[in-house]
């Protein structure tokens, strides 16, 4: 794979340089910016392509817009599309720049906050059953049925073509481009960067990023059923018709993330990068942390952030989860006498340990307590193991029957 030629493929220089053109004045030139904190974790030079800040909060737009040119006067009749979200909005978006009517059918489940964006383009929504296939084979029905056009959220060349114009942005902006870590889902955007890259310097290495729950490019297949993942972005089950023949032959290699990874990626991205980054988009970094992908041992390794609408319902979970992880957030299970004052004299003792109380709650039953017990659970802030260790010791010696509980 990856040794670049001329050939009769999907997408060409000049299909590229269309879609380029179709992008003007809607698609942004996103950034790149350097990351002192990967290039610290993991050495080499890293950056980072901040697609998380495109219009409609991903790469999509760039497929979306070409797309809809390259119908011509046919665009008029409307366009219509299965999608988890956002090649959704993208298209949405597209749509309402062309003026023409949408109609979108997104899988139960899909991310609240993204189907509340492609409403406020202005785009007909349906649920389209239980996965993404369910929703793209309802939508090539009302394409059929009422003349609209069908546009697949990756496998189309026109698709690709705009999806590749990022490629040549690269290329523009990172001279000593060596390594590209890129989020792999149905590889329209993988695909099409791969080739123009290749095609520009066949010694760029491109690697594609997959996770675990939905890995078909790595042989990884999914249960029958919808996809539970924070990377709903990049949730395809099989490879494309047009894409697959594409990343096989230009891309690299395929790597595989896990689920926790993934969430370490996304608090790194807000932590120490100031970017609010979806899961799908987020893989790129995971790969690195965990080592599945490391950086070129010379020039520079870009990790293309290819989309940044998270559900806000996901972040507060996150943002505990990492808090634990770190030894922040400290929870535990005390006895204290079932009387007047009980309870206020173990949280006067927290606070003068200096643990910041989050919550609080009584336990009553499933646990062996004397007549005039009741059991506390806590839930606190400190800050890092050895202070939790402080706190611990400073309620056993004042007393209390204290235990540590494992978070879940």
């Amino acid at each position: 794979m990856g040794r670049a030629d001329t050939d009769n493929g999907p997408i060409s220089q000049e299909s590229v340089r269309k879609a380029r053109e179709a992008g003007r004045g809607t698609v942004k030139h996103t950034p790149v910016t350097e990351s002192a904190a990967l290039s610290d974790m993991c050495g080499g030079s890293v950056v980072l392509k901040a697609e998380n800040l495109q219009r409609t909060g991903s790469f999509k737009i760039r497929g979306a817009m070409n797309k809809i040119a390259t119908l011509g006067d046919a665009a008029a009749s409307g366009v219509v599309a299965g999608s988890a979200g956002n090649h959704a909005q993208a298209l949405a978006f597209a749509a309402r720049k062309r003026g023409i009517p949408c109609e979108i059918f997104v899988p139960a489940g899909a991310s609240l906050s993204k189907m509340e964006s492609v409403r406020s383009y202005g785009a007909t929504l349906s649920e389209g059953g239980d996965t993404l296939d369910a929703a793209v084979a309802r939508a090539r029905d009302r394409a059929a049925a009422t003349g609209m056009n069908f546009c697949h959220p990756f496998d189309d060349p026109a698709v690709m073509a705009g999806q590749a114009t990022l490629g040549l942005e690269l290329l523009e902006d990172i001279p000593d481009l060596s390594r590209v870590i890129i989020p792999l889902g149905g590889g329209g955007l993988t695909g099409g960067v791969a080739w123009v890259l290749k095609n520009a310097n066949p010694s760029i290495e491109v690697i594609g990023v997959q996770v675990r729950a939905c890995a078909p490019y790595a042989g990884i297949l999914p249960a029958d059923g919808p996809i539970v993942t924070l990377a709903d972005g990049i949730a395809v089950k099989w490879p494309g018709e047009v894409t697959g023949p594409v990343v096989r032959r230009w891309v690299d290699d395929v790597v595989v993330v896990d689920e926790d990874s993934v969430s370490d990626a996304m608090v790194l991205l807000m932590d120490r990068g100031k970017l609010y980054v979806e899961g799908g988009g987020a893989v790129g970094v995971s790969a690195l942390m965990t080592g599945a992908a490391r950086t070129a041992p010379t020039g520079t390794t870009c990790v293309v952030l290819s989309g940044g609408n998270v559900d806000l319902g996901a972040v507060p979970g996150l943002i505990r989860r990492n808090e634990t992880k770190a030894g922040r957030r400290l929870i535990v299970f005390a006895r204290i006498s079932d009387r007047p004052g009980g309870l206020a004299g173990l949280l006067a003792l927290f606070a003068a340990s200096g643990a910041n109380l989050i919550e609080v709650e009584h336990v009553r039953e499933g646990v062996d307590l004397h007549v005039r017990e009741t059991g506390v659970q806590a839930v606190l802030e400190v800050r890092g193991p050895e202070h939790a260790d402080v706190v611990v010791e400073a309620a056993r010696s004042a007393g209390y029957g204290i235990e540590r509980v494992e978070p879940r």
